[in-house]
């Protein structure tokens, strides 16, 4: 199984490295990074990873997955990369995402009719673009997979391994990561955050979620042309 997944400029590296770390211990799975162009994408944070093929010259995927992150803004409206995913997306047997990649893949067009999840911050705009939001850690309908913020991409990545190879193969990964959650804080998630947290959370984001809503707004429109 050849899995596509996307690099881009102010990618949230835990979106991809996440899922690749449960990825690259299925041996059924051949892993390809591509990025617009092939060469060096620096994350959001800095890190420097490497896409060894561009859009041209990237084999066919069988699960196509994209990661979010601050970048996804600009990604939602670049004309060429929306065409390459969906071209990838019309042969591939999954097509998958964490985080704000849902809302990448839904400005494509992918997600319309389907449920998915997103970050929580960013999950009603997924309504915006023709998807069904829904407040899950993962989401699996039909071949469409998608998880929620960043950390969750271990658990999307586990529940796909299960769904395809069963569980025993996945517990198996899990515990070989040693993948035991034992989070300090009660904080993790609106639902068991207190009000101070998620209020300081809204607050610190809010400019940069106003213009993800207006870019996911525009690009809503502009796919039902209203």
């Amino acid at each position: 199984m050849n899995v596509v997944m996307l690099l881009y400029p102010r990618l949230t590296q835990l979106d991809l490295t996440g899922p690749f770390e449960v990825f690259t211990r299925v041996k059924e799975m051949q892993l390809t990074l591509v990025s617009s162009q092939a060469g060096l994408v620096t994350d959001g944070g800095g890190l420097r990873l490497f896409a060894e093929h561009g859009y041209d010259d990237c084999p066919p995927a069988d699960l196509l997955f994209v990661p979010g992150g601050p970048g996804q803004l600009e990604l939602m409206q670049d004309a060429a990369t929306l065409d390459f995913l969906r071209r990838q997306a019309a042969g591939a047997q999954y097509v998958t995402s964490v985080c704000t990649g849902s809302l990448v893949l839904a400005a494509a067009g992918l997600l319309r009719g389907y449920r998915a999840t997103s970050h929580w911050l960013s999950l009603p705009q997924l309504a915006l673009l023709g998807a069904e939001p829904v407040a899950e850690r993962v989401v699996w309908d039909r071949n469409r997979i998608t998880g929620a913020g960043v950390t969750s991409g271990i658990d999307f990545a586990l529940t796909l391994v299960a769904g395809l190879y069963g569980q025993e193969r996945a517990e198996r990964i899990q515990l070989s990561m040693e993948y035991d959650p034992q989070p300090p804080f009660a904080s993790g998630s609106p639902r068991t955050a207190g009000a101070p947290v998620i209020d300081a959370v809204m607050a610190a984001s809010a400019a940069f979620q106003a213009r993800r809503e207006d870019v996911a707004r525009a690009v809503g429109e502009a796919q039902t042309g209203s």
